[in-house]
């Protein structure tokens, strides 16, 4: 458990600051919207960037830790003899 939270946090760290100046992970409106914004001077285009990646990892996260605690239970079920 305490590698997979290291695994977790490198994870984090490593792509929480990728965020560029170009909008890339965004519907067309909203990626027309950034770009205009960053053309203009304006920053705004990096926090819309780092919400929808934010927004599109949560629930993958969730789902994976949902897939380990099953995964651990199931484990523990069939290691049990059957008396």
């Amino acid at each position: 458990m305490k590698k997979a939270l290291v695994i977790f946090i490198l994870f984090i760290s490593v792509f929480a600051g990728t965020a560029s100046n170009t909008a890339s992970a965004q519907c067309a409106m909203c990626t027309i919207n950034a770009e205009q914004g960053v053309k203009n001077g304006n920053t705004q285009a990096k926090g819309i960037n780092s919400g929808v990646i934010y927004l599109m990892v949560i629930p993958y996260i969730l789902i994976t830790g949902l897939g380990v605690l099953w995964y651990k239970r199931y484990r523990k079920q069939r290691s049990t003899p059957i008396s």
